[in-house]
Order: C-alpha cells, then sequence, then structure tokens
C-alpha cells in the first residue's frame, strides 16, 4: 500500500507526545513480525487507545491497519486522514464487510488491530471478548496477537472530560506473545482472554506508583480506583444503549411526523 499521510503523521505524534509530558513505554515489540500478516487484538479503553496501540508494531517498522468504527471513519476532516491510513470501517449493524475486508489486509501481508471487546470498557477491564478477532486470524492463518494499552484513556474516554494538558502522563504498549489459532474459535478466544487480563494485571501493577494515586478515577476498582466495577459497567453500558434506542425511535417519530 502507499502510505503518504500515515509515516509524516507519526512522527508528528511522537514530537506531540514528547510536548504534552507524555512517556510511552513500549514492550514485547518482538512479538510483531517484521513480514507478514498479523492481527493484534488490543484492549479498549478510551477513544485514543488507536494513536498508541500503532507504537508496539512501529520498532518492526510495520503500520497497523486499524479497524474502527464508521462514525469516525466517515466524519468530516479526521475520517479522511484516518481513511488516508488505509484503516479498515467497521460498521456495527453490518460487520459482515469490515471482516472480509480485514481478512483481505492480512492475506495481503499488513498487520491488522482489532478491538474484540468491541466496545469502551468503562471499568478499565478486559470485557468479554467478540469472537470475530479469533475467527479472523484462523480464516487468515496468522498470528493473534494480544496487546494492553494503558493510560491512554486517562486522555480521553466515556463519562469523564478530557484531559490533553501537560501533566505528565505514562503511557504503556505491552504486546504479548503471539496466539497460533488452532481452528477452535471458543478456545482460541478464551485463551486470548486470559492472557490480555494477565498482562493488564502487570501492567496495572508495574505502572508507576507516584501517577497511582489511591481513588484515581481511571484505576479499576480492584486495585483500589473510582472505576465502575465491572457489573456496574455492565449497568451503565445498558443504559446508554436504552438511551441510544429511545433517541433513534424519538428522530424516527419526528421524520415521519415531518
Amino acid at each position: 500500500m502507499l502510505d503518504i499521510t500515515y509515516p509524516p503523521v507519526i512522527v508528528t505524534a511522537k514530537v506531540l507526545f514528547k510536548l504534552m509530558r507524555q512517556r510511552v513505554v513500549v514492550t514485547g515489540s518482538e512479538s510483531v513480525p517484521r513480514k507478514g500478516g498479523a492481527l493484534l487484538a488490543i484492549n479498549h479503553t478510551g477513544y485514543v487507545d488507536f494513536i498508541y496501540a500503532g507504537a508496539g508494531a512501529e520498532p518492526r517498522k510495520r503500520l497497523v491497519r486499524f479497524m474502527i468504527k464508521k462514525e469516525m471513519m466517515d466524519a468530516p476532516g479526521v475520517g479522511h486522514l484516518l481513511r488516508s491510513f488505509h484503516h479498515i470501517r467497521v460498521d456495527r449493524a453490518s460487520g459482515v464487510q469490515s471482516m472480509k475486508d480485514a481478512l483481505a489486509y492480512l492475506e495481503a501481508g499488513e498487520v491488522v488491530g482489532i478491538y474484540p471487546e468491541a466496545t469502551i470498557s468503562r471499568s478499565f477491564e478486559i470485557k468479554e471478548l467478540k469472537s470475530g478477532a479469533a475467527r479472523i486470524a484462523t480464516d487468515a492463518g496468522v498470528p493473534l496477537i494480544p496487546v494492553i494499552v494503558w493510560g491512554a484513556h486517562r486522555l480521553m474516554t466515556k463519562d469523564h472530560p478530557r484531559d490533553f494538558s501537560r501533566s505528565p502522563k505514562t503511557i504503556v504498549v505491552k504486546v504479548g506473545e503471539p496466539i497460533t489459532p488452532t481452528g477452535d474459535v471458543t478456545a482460541d478466544t478464551a485463551t486470548l482472554r486470559a492472557a490480555m487480563q494477565q498482562m493488564l494485571d502487570e501492567v496495572i501493577a508495574d505502572y508507576p506508583e507516584d501517577e497511582k494515586k489511591p481513588g484515581s478515577w481511571w484505576i479499576p476498582a480492584r486495585f483500589g480506583g473510582g472505576a465502575p466495577t465491572p457489573e456496574e459497567a455492565d449497568k451503565l453500558d445498558r443504559e446508554e444503549l436504552r438511551a441510544r434506542a429511545a433517541r433513534r425511535a424519538a428522530k424516527a417519530a419526528e421524520k415521519k411526523k415531518s
């Protein structure tokens, strides 16, 4: 693929990270192959995870083609930029095409980034995973590589104000050992989730102590943070879905009247 905008944007992003006093720590990048297809399965805690997740493959000189929801890919301005990076447009109402596109990219030797939780985790824990990641990796015959991004949710996530201030922040990108698909999608999904859970626990435990203030909203409840428990987060998710459905219904009724 011809990448005109992607490489210079990465250079610009690195400069901005420094200006914002961010310390981006990458480990395990050797798990990303230098050539050939690979599927990165990334945890989802905020709106800018993908900006940092790509750093996990950058030391191997690989560009990641992320699967991104159509609302962002179609947005004026930013959508044009994302499309120029050859990211994959995901329509949650019908995900068949995005899976076909991801498969085609992988078979062409690209590195693809997917969020198997599908939506942002309000608890900042690993949610139940969709089986799509394991299914795509199986069909493409490529390694499934777990990735944890931790700290980016401090910048922008659900239910909290944005914080792009210059207060020092550490953002960790941990790349795990590749998982070779067995053909058993259910078992492979369970293996992936267990790996991501262990990696998340390790990242949080090793995160700089001077940044982990007790009760901080961005730390999971079981680590003494103020984030909702997974059960509380599930309730918030359901409430959000109901509110979204109500808005759609009201909009449809209004349109019918007019």
